[in-house]
Formats: C-alpha cells, structure tokens, sequence
C-alpha cells in the first residue's frame, strides 16, 4: 500500500481496541529523560505499515496505555520505531523493558503529513524538542523520495546540547548539499558552539521560496505559535501550514473525549491539522 493510500485510510491491525502484541528488540537512551523504543513483530505475524505523522497507543503490562507517535522510516517498519519521554508512570515502565518483553500497541491512528501534497513544493520543517520524533517518519519519506521535492528545510530547537535528539542523523543529514538543516539552542552550555536561541529565530535566513512552500511544525504550543506567525509573516499561505496537535489523548477512538479540541477530536480528525482549519480555535489556550 502506498503512503497516499496509507493517508487516506489508515491501516489498523486488528480491533481498534485491542492490543497486538509486539517483542522489544531494543531500548536505546536519547537524552536523560528521552528513549527509543524498537519492536520486532507483530507477534502475530501480521503486517503493519503507517503513514508518516500517524501514532500508536502502546500498552504496558499492568500499567496502562498512552499515545506516542510514531518515529521509524514508513518504508521499514520491522522494527517498529518510537522516540518516548519517560514522563509518567505508563513511560517510565517502558524505559525499564528489556529485550524480549512483550508490550501491546494498537494502531495506528490519525491524519498524517501531507508529502504527498507537497511534492513539487519547498518543505520546511519546524520542530523543536521531542517534537522531531513525529516528524521524522516525514522528513524519511522526503529523503528517499528527494527528487519530488524542491528545497527542502529543517529548522530544530532544543533546550540544550544535551536534549538533542537523533544527533547522529542530524549531523548526517546537515552534510547533504540538497538539505538545509540548522540546530540551535536556548541555552549554551558545555562544548556547543553552533546557533543559540530560539527555533523561530532561524527562520529568517532560511532559504524557501514562501509563495510554494508546505510548512509542518510540531513542538511545544507556544513555540507552534510563534513559527507559525513567522512563516506567516514570511509569506507562507495558511492553507499550506500543518500542525501536530498531540495531547491528552486516551482511547484513540474518539470515544472518552479527553482530546476534544472545540468541535474537533485531535485522536480522530488529527493530530496532524492543516492551520487554516483550526486557526479560530488554536489561540484559545484554555482548550
């Protein structure tokens, strides 16, 4: 199935609400607080694919179940990829499995980026934090399909040099003539010495034609909101800018409403939203 198709209707291994068990190949440390998580399965011997910016609800064994995107290349999903910060109970629970252990994962749900859409277009990505993981499944897609695409942009931020995710890709991916990929910080510490401040700081000097340029953005919803206005301000359409909007999400399926956002449910209708669709709503912040 191809990554239109995949788009269109995503692919779901079994019941939505029930699990499929997946074998821990790997737990691999990011940052202090960030791991990655690789499965090897289904245990089934099922198939699964997704399309980039869909997301799983993996299951912990007498813990619970949260919603993480998911982070692999779309093409390659044995094994199956996610980038997790161990924030709560159910995360932290992950971060203790070993190789071997058996985690369930339902899915995958929700919207996904536009790099159909986008073909014959600039792409710019803004991302700051752990909001790389969802868009990275993209930014694969993107690189193995790099003659579809015009300039191609990826703008990361992170707290420190410390919080950086995927360093290794990153510095691969800033040595590729066609990409241009820039890192900054807020805050300088220890043997950094590249860009600092802000992520929106760096869109000014970077290189996109605005009138045919797709934009997607995921991170911290203030941070959204300022690239956003800056890619704006820059001339970017708002009918060609894509958010992640994944938060308090619980069953997946549009049922708890706990991710009810204004008429919208972001596990159902996203978490990928084209702007214009919820630009009347996205400034509310009591949502």
């Amino acid at each position: 199935m191809s990554i239109t198709e995949l788009a269109k209707e995503p692919m779901v291994l079994t019941d939505p609400m029930l699990p499929t068990w997946f074998r821990v190949q790997s737990v691999r440390r990011e940052t202090h607080d960030t791991f990655t998580l690789e499965l090897a399965g289904p245990n089934d011997g099922g198939e699964f694919s997704f399309a980039p910016g869909q997301f799983n609800m993996l299951y912990a064994f007498g813990v619970g179940e949260v919603p993480i995107s998911i982070s692999g290349n779309p093409v390659t999903t044995d094994p199956l990829v996610h980038t997790i910060r161990a924030v709560g109970a159910v995360t932290r629970a992950m971060q203790k499995l070993k190789r071997g252990d058996l985690i369930g994962v339902r899915g995958p749900f929700g919207s996904a980026w536009p790099v159909m859409d986008a073909v014959g277009r600039d792409v710019v990505i803004v991302t700051g934090g752990i909001g790389l993981a969802p868009l990275r499944p993209a930014f694969y897609h993107i690189l193995a399909h790099r003659n579809d695409y015009n300039r191609v942009v990826l703008l990361y931020g992170a707290r420190t040099r410390d919080d950086i995710l995927y360093r290794d890709e990153l510095k691969q991916w800033r040595g590729e003539l066609d990409l241009e990929v820039e890192v900054t910080v807020d805050s300088s510490v220890g043997r950094w010495r590249g860009n600092v401040g802000v992520v929106t700081k760096l869109i000014p000097r970077a290189g996109f034609d605005p009138e045919n340029t797709t934009a997607l953005i995921c991170g911290p919803e203030v941070m959204m909101r300022f690239t956003i206005q800056d890619l704006l301000n820059r001339g970017v359409e708002k009918k060609n800018v894509y958010v992640s909007m994944e938060r308090n999400m619980k069953c997946a399926v549009g049922f708890c409403g706990h991710c009810q956002f204004g008429s919208k449910f972001i596990c159902r209708d996203g978490p990928v939203f084209r702007f214009s669709d919820i630009e009347d709503i996205f400034g509310i912040r009591e949502l």
